[in-house]
């Protein structure tokens, strides 16, 4: 049974489209957005939705098949189409037909206003074992072994599992359902079975449904009974999902031949089939929706991850800019207070400064100090001072380097004048070769 397709590629990706033509070839399944629906339903697992459909078309329930409560079955009262056929003895015909139809009609508008309380008091006084569930698969499992050993295994293909199990594969899978209720002691069952149902023909038109059958004598096929109340026997129902319910399109009792029963549900497909294209639509629609809002929450936790980055490394940034700020200002409180502790120190050094002696003095030598900025500055030393007053002469000038070494000019040699705590006695001016006049420099070791 062909569907229309449509526009099944929207919002494939190139990966997905190879699966679905690897589908179509594999289940042979024309239809692009019944494709696309199988395989979604599967997460896009070819091979898993390869042996489902070889399940279904074995007439074997799905692995989605649920024992659960089944969808309710409601009947479409408008546009259901509704067959019947006379019982082949005459039964229905004549005088003993028409009284017949006239207490049927009667009944039927009783039954629903009276059964309740007639079923209610009858399983209290004397209950019907049919009217408890024991294992609904065995039971149909029984009927199809039964229906083949009288009958012949030449009829479509049975589906093997409970009532409750096809209807939901039925509504999962988007197909219509033929229900057949089956009384071995109706008139005409056997020639149905012998005839109609072993019609190549019907054969190969019902296999395109669900075809689920069981005996109206066992527990399953008699609760399935009180939901479609059949009046006459063969009794054949299709059931198709139409307004997101599983409603009751048709209603098949009595006999018919095989080209009879084909153009029936012919005729009940062609105008019931736009409902499973809808349902169909629908549903790639939601998938469709739902993988837009899935690619969308994606963009937007990357986009947040993103953001999230930008922001964490801002923060690091800032926090690396602030520790720099600190360092500097930590390094420029450092700096200020080191120019503070040289500033009291050069005054404090004063006191280590002698006397300049007089200019007629034996012993005074006439130095030269020349400081790195080009000042030059003048002084008298005795030659039994230390160079250690030369050191704090200069240290004390307010341009003076902080730190600085003393170099004669030739022989250029660097005079141990600096003060320290070190055990080595500094040696006096005389006792460093210097006479008379002499030029120093001052090497700022900072610069």
């Amino acid at each position: 049974m062909d569907y229309p397709g449509d526009n099944a590629g929207l919002g494939l990706t190139g990966e997905q489209i190879d699966k679905i033509a690897q589908f179509q070839e594999l289940s042979g399944i024309d239809d692009v957005s019944v494709c696309r629906e199988v395989l979604q339903r599967h997460q896009w697992n070819v091979e898993v939705a390869i042996q489902e459909q070889l399940n279904i078309r074995e007439g074997r329930p799905s692995v989605y098949a649920s024992e659960a409560r089944p969808p309710a079955v409601v009947s479409d009262h408008i546009g259901q189409h509704i067959f019947y056929s006379p019982p082949s003895d005459g039964s229905a015909s004549g005088l003993r037909g028409f009284i017949r139809s006239i207490l049927n009609f009667f009944w039927t508008v009783c039954y629903n206003t009276i059964v309740a309380f007639l079923q209610m008091g009858r399983r209290i006084l004397r209950p019907d074992e049919r009217g408890y569930i024991t294992d609904p698969l065995q039971e149909v499992q029984d009927f199809i072994r039964a229906y083949n050993e009288k009958y012949s295994e030449r009829h479509p293909v049975f589906y093997q599992g409970t009532y409750a199990q096809v209807l939901n594969d039925a509504k999962r899978e988007l197909k219509f359902l033929l229900i057949y209720l089956h009384n071995e002691d109706a008139v005409d069952t056997n020639m149905f079975c012998r005839n109609t149902l072993a019609n190549e023909e019907v054969i190969s038109y019902i296999n395109n449904f669900f075809f689920w059958a069981c005996s109206t004598k066992s527990n399953e096929g008699y609760k399935v009974c009180q939901i479609f109340h059949p009046k006459h026997y063969p009794f054949l129902s299709v059931v198709v999902l139409k307004d997101n319910k599983m409603m009751i399109v048709s209603r098949m009792e009595g006999y018919c031949d095989g080209p009879t029963l084909i153009e029936r549900l012919h005729m009940v497909v062609a105008e019931n089939e736009v409902n499973l294209v809808r349902a169909r639509a629908q549903r790639m629609e939601t998938s469709l929706n739902r993988s837009l809002r899935q690619h969308q929450d994606e963009a937007f936790l990357e986009s947040l991850r993103a953001d999230q980055e930008k922001e964490r490394r801002r923060q690091e940034e800032r926090e690396a800019a602030e520790a720099e700020r600190r360092r500097l200002q930590e390094e420029i409180l450092a700096e200020e207070r080191r120019r503070e502790e040289i500033a009291r120190l050069k005054i404090d050094s004063v006191v280590n400064v002698p006397s300049e002696p007089d200019i007629s003095h034996p012993d005074a030598i006439h130095i030269v100090i020349k400081l790195p900025c080009g000042t030059r500055l003048d002084r008298r030393f005795l030659k039994t001072h230390s160079l250690e007053a030369v050191f704090y002469f200069v240290f004390c000038h307010p341009n003076s380097p902080d730190t600085f070494e003393i170099t004669t000019n030739f022989p250029k040699r660097v005079l141990k004048c600096r003060p320290s705590d070190s055990s080595e006695i500094i040696q006096t001016l005389e006792e460093a070769g210097l006479k008379n006049r002499e030029v120093l420099f001052i090497n700022d070791l900072d610069a």
